[in-house]
């Protein structure tokens, strides 16, 4: 197999792979935030205390598809 359409393929895998890997942190800041929602519809008063948990939930989600992008790049 010629060594370019072997590079094209493996470009391919690799964006397919990173688009995979980024759905699955979408979904997580997508509950903590519906969640957050819920609980301050519920106890208004802790409002502060639930956005900066839901934004630390987000982070530690959102590091999931840097870490994707990262390995992206690693293997490249």
């Amino acid at each position: 197999m010629d060594s370019t359409i072997l590079a094209q393929i493996t470009g391919n895998i690799a964006t397919v792979g990173y688009g995979l890997a980024a759905i699955g942190p979408g979904i997580g800041v997508g509950i903590v935030a519906g969640k957050t929602v819920e609980a301050m519809a519920r106890q208004p008063e802790m409002a502060g205390r639930l956005q900066v948990t839901m934004f630390l939930g987000i982070a530690f989600a959102e590091l999931l598809a840097f870490i994707g992008v990262a390995t992206f790049f690693i293997f490249q």
